[in-house]
């Protein structure tokens, strides 16, 4: 089995990728994990941008994320919105200064260069075998998969080509059907019983 090799490989891309975002962070006066939660919330869709959905995508306590999410709100670089709804409910939104931050600093330089040296055909193989890679472990583990809206088990297109969301019935926008939900369900596996 290569599971020893394959983590010696992932650990060290990891930490690779870690140092660059460290540098880009510190560079903007943020911590790495202050970039994280800029980046997921630039991804996600408005299911998902409240601070317990940062808490679970990032595997941090709610102390934390509310730690880094104040700081992000005193930089100017996050916006609190009260749920129209439910005023219990807070929704985190990027503003223009984060969203730069993040198109500057994700993905990492290193990465991008690394792609650049990577031909199309190659970077398909490697996506498809990630992808592979963190469903098999998100099913070990049990842990939300955060999949895109589309790829969703709840997802409906209706007759009108409208997007409904199986699990709350909302009609979901163009934004949302592209961005990670953290209700995400993988559909069955093809050939699946369940």
């Amino acid at each position: 089995m290569n599971t020893e090799t394959i983590y010696e490989y992932l650990e060290r891309i990891a930490n690779l990728l870690r140092t660059d975002t460290r540098k880009a962070g510190i560079s903007k006066g943020l911590q790495p994990v202050q970039l994280e939660a800029l980046h997921y919330l630039k991804n996600c869709n408005r299911y998902s941008n409240t601070p317990a959905a940062v808490a679970d995508f990032l595997g941090l306590t709610k102390g934390t994320v509310s730690q880094t999410l104040g700081v992000l709100e005193t930089a100017g670089l996050i916006e609190k919105q009260p749920d129209s709804r439910d005023r219990r409910v807070v929704h985190l939104r990027l503003t223009e200064s984060g969203a730069s931050v993040i198109a500057d600093s994700m993905p990492p330089k290193v990465l991008q260069e690394a792609m650049n040296l990577t031909s199309a055909t190659e970077q398909d193989i490697l996506l498809n075998s990630l992808a592979q890679v963190l469903r098999a472990l998100q099913k070990a583990n049990r842990l939300r998969t955060f999949g895109v809206c589309k790829t969703c088990r709840h997802h409906r297109v209706e007759a009108d080509d409208r997007h409904r969301c199986g699990l709350t019935g909302e009609i979901l926008l163009d934004q949302d059907i592209d961005k990670i939900c953290r209700e995400h369900e993988p559909p069955p596996e093809t050939g699946s019983t369940s």
